[in-house]
């Protein structure tokens, strides 16, 4: 799969309709969480990606029994055992990181390899050990690994620094079974952190405030075993809502959560779409002329998602009029820039976390995605692309979208993995 490619013949609108995909960081934390029961978990309707697929072989180690049914996962953790999570299956994705709360819930002991993941920055997970230190658990470090011991951790009082998504999921799995109220103040609001403490709280978790700022979590003695079917990914809704945008068409997009790409719709109206949302529908039109607006920066949940930022620089690439591209959240968000460049994009660097672009044509060419988001806004680059493109490496791709080719294929792209 690491040798595959897409050709993608460009210059077709898009039509039709589309269901979301599950979402891949709303599902992630939760195969994680089922370390904190003894009884059976099962995930409805779970994206069947890499990285799901990544994670269930770190749960294999840890010796919770999976099964795939149809489009459901069935986890086993009765027999779940403190394994040392190893630098391989670690660097494979930066999502093993998850592990670290649910782990120290149940074993109280855990060791594991520094995660790895896309190449988009150095995402320090100080913050997850700062915390955890707040809560009076001994962290050391031996070599590349890190060794956490909870034995005589305590509930409190947690301010993260930064809002930190991973942070905020490991310290809320970490209190559940922490006897005692622990308040994490400057939490997460992420759709994907409201996702994770719904999960909870169905298996018995007692947990206030998801979705604001402070998030309280009183701890309990054991949580159930659940059924449980996650919401769709926003971030695949707004790739589909970007891909209509710049090829021009007309796209139904099903089974989504508008409220959570409010900020991508209110862009998008700006330069020119027109957009319909009825309950959990979402119908986007665009005649493929768009005009880019003077800036745009990333931020957390509610702000404009990092996630989408390379896709939004690439429709910005062939809109009408310059923007500046600020991104406040990883410093190797701008990778593809090199590859959108060989396309005739035209791109200026002007610090490490902004470039500067410029409407025009693109042309197809080889390129090579470097990166999950960047593998995906070199698709949509492709599809309004004068001639052929071969996209590269779409391992990356696969990671986070659940056969792409197909689902744009059922909208009327050109495209085809070789």
């Amino acid at each position: 799969m690491k040798k595959d490619s897409y050709k993608i013949v460009g210059g077709n609108k898009l039509f039709g309709e589309v269901d979301v995909q599950t979402s891949k960081n709303g599902t992630l934390p939760l195969l994680s969480a089922c370390l904190l029961t003894s009884q059976q978990v099962v995930i409805n309707n779970f994206p069947q990606i890499t990285d799901v697929f990544n994670m269930l072989k770190i749960l294999k180690k840890l010796k919770i029994k999976t099964k795939v049914k149809g489009n459901s996962l069935l986890l086993n953790p009765i027999n779940a055992r403190n394994i040392k999570i190893g630098c391989k299956l670690a660097k494979t994705m930066r999502s093993s990181i998850f592990f670290l709360g649910a782990m120290l819930a149940r074993f109280k002991q855990c060791t594991i390899a520094m995660p790895g993941g896309c190449n988009i920055g150095a995402r320090p997970i100080d913050i997850h050990i700062k915390a955890l230190k707040r809560l009076k658990v001994r962290v050391g470090r031996s070599g590349n690994y890190l060794k956490f011991d909870a034995t005589n951790a305590v509930a409190g009082r947690i301010k993260l620094k930064l809002p930190s998504v991973g942070a905020t999921e490991n310290i809320i799995q970490f209190a559940c079974l922490l006897p005692g109220i622990t308040t994490i103040i400057n939490a997460a609001k992420e759709p994907e952190v409201v996702e994770l403490c719904n999960f909870l709280n169905q298996m018995g978790a007692k947990i206030e405030g998801a979705g604001t700022g402070v998030i309280t979590i009183c701890g309990v003695s054991f949580l159930n075993g659940i059924q449980y079917k996650p919401s769709a990914d926003r971030i695949v809704a707004g790739t589909l809502m970007l891909a209509t945008a710049m090829c021009g068409g007309e796209v139904v997009i099903k089974n989504s959560n508008p409220e959570e790409n409010k900020n991508l719709i209110n862009k998008l109206l700006s330069i020119g779409c027109k957009i319909e949302i009825n309950c959990d529908i979402i119908k986007i039109t665009s005649n493929g002329e768009l005009k880019n607006l003077t800036s745009i920066c990333t931020g957390y949940y509610p702000d404009f998602p990092t996630d989408l930022q390379s896709m939004m620089l690439t429709a910005c690439c062939v809109g009408c009029g310059k923007t500046i591209i600020t991104e406040n959240l990883f410093e190797n968000r701008f990778l593809t820039t090199t590859e959108l460049i060989k396309m005739g994009a035209n791109i200026h660097q002007v610090n490490k976390n902004e470039v500067e672009v410029i409407g025009g044509k693109l042309f197809g060419a080889e390129v090579y995605a470097k990166d999950l988001r960047g593998g995906a806004a070199l698709v949509l680059a492709s599809l309004v692309a004068e001639g052929t493109t071969k996209v590269n490496n779409v391992h990356f791709i696969d990671r986070g979208y659940q056969q792409l080719d197909f689902v744009l294929r059922s909208l009327g792209a050109n495209i085809r993995r070789i």
